[in-house]
Formats: structure tokens, sequence, C-alpha cells
């Protein structure tokens, strides 16, 4: 798929299917294995999605606690559409709207190949535990 040179169009809690979401996940990492992302749509407290026309060519996920703390996660943009500034757009238009709805922090992991687009974002390393189950 080759940019198309319209313009990039984002939307906030669009409607996108598994279809869509599968597509872009196979396309942008190598070992995606298909799956059903409604039960993860439906429980998210948003999703922002960026497109070329009708074509989906990023998203990114925003997990809720409950009470103040939201997760950002799978920032995904095409391949052939990275380092044109979506990715940040992505994670801006996240960063706002979890904002406007009053929560206080938004937290991210990440690959540390990725710290400095994270940080471009604003966001600030902090100490942090996983377990990998």
């Amino acid at each position: 798929m080759k940019p198309s040179g319209s313009q990039v169009v984002f939307a906030i809690n669009a409607k996108v299917s598994s279809r869509q979401l599968n597509w872009l996940f196979s396309e942008s990492w190598p070992h995606h294995q298909e799956r059903d992302f409604r039960a993860l749509l439906r429980r998210n407290l948003l999703a922002v999605c960026a497109y070329d026309g009708s074509q989906l060519i990023g998203f990114v996920n925003v997990a809720w606690d409950g009470g103040a703390h939201a997760f950002l996660l799978d920032t995904t943009i095409h391949p052939e559409w990275r380092r044109r500034g979506i990715g940040r757009e992505l994670v801006e238009r996240a960063t706002a709207a979890v904002r406007e709805r009053g929560l206080q922090w938004l937290h991210v992991d990440y690959e540390p190949h990725l710290a400095p687009f994270y940080a471009r974002c604003g966001f600030r390393s902090t100490a942090a535990g996983l377990i990998r189950l």
C-alpha cells in the first residue's frame, strides 16, 4: 500500500473492525496472530485511528483502570506511513482525550528503542515493574 497523497484523517472512537485491525497489525508487526478485537474495543476508554481515505493506517488504544489512570497500548502505524508524525499525532490526540475526561495519569510501556519517540510525545521515564506471564 502506497500513501495516496491524501490528507490523513484522525478519529476518536471510530467504528473499526477486527478485520481492519488485523490487517494493520499484520502489516506492522511480523509475529502478529489474527484475533478478535471486539472485546478489547468494548472495554477500552477510547481508541484513536488514522485513515488514508477509508484505509486504516494508524491506531492507538487507551485502557482505563476506572479511576485516575489510563494506559496507552498498541501504538501502531503502517510501515509505509511511518516517520511522518502520524504516531505522534495519535498519541497527542489520545493524551488530550484522556485529559478531557478528567484522568490524572497516562502510562505507557515501551521497548528501549522507542524511548525517544515517547519522550517527544511528552512521556518521562519512571521505574516500573513487569512480570511476563
